[in-house]
């Protein structure tokens, strides 16, 4: 399961990588990771598995440098695997994205894919609040009442 460190409610709208500008030679692992919201290990297993448009830059030692291009391409990532969408699926966007011009049809067909499950499975919450929304009002009109000792419980047969 790949790491995706919470953000807080004000982050989530613009990621990290808008608050200030990459330097031209790039920035560590780290740094990236921070940016990003992601584990180092993270992004070593995106570059890995074939997530990455883009071939990340290396220093003469071999350290990684991430360019802004890439930071904003992770954010991507982990956007669609935080939706649920697969690795596989994110490998073959990636694939069409770097593939080029000519597949645009291909990718809008993807993401539509990807949409529409997303919004099956925020019905399927949306049905699923319903129901602790209805036991919370249960219970709060029980305790207001003074007969929360009334609700049902589980009863041991023994």
């Amino acid at each position: 399961m790949l790491e995706v460190k919470p953000q807080p409610a004000s982050s989530a709208v613009r990621p990290k990588t808008r608050h200030s500008a990459v330097p031209a030679e790039g920035v560590t692992i780290a740094e990236a990771a921070r940016r990003t919201g992601v584990s180092a290990h993270t992004l070593r297993y995106y570059e890995r598995a074939g997530l990455v448009v883009s071939r990340v830059d290396r220093t003469a030692s071999g350290r990684r440098r991430y360019r802004g291009l890439d930071l904003k391409w992770i954010v991507i990532c982990t956007k669609l695997r935080a939706t649920g969408m697969p690795i596989k699926g994110i490998r073959q966007y990636a694939e069409l994205v770097a593939a080029g011009p000519g597949n645009e049809k291909e990718r809008l067909a993807l993401l539509e894919s990807h949409r529409a499950d997303v919004l099956a499975r925020l019905a399927e919450i949306q049905e699923n609040l319903k129901i602790i929304d209805h036991k919370i009002d249960v219970y709060r009109g029980s305790l207001a009442a003074g007969d929360a000792d009334r609700l049902w419980a589980p009863v041991s047969t023994a």
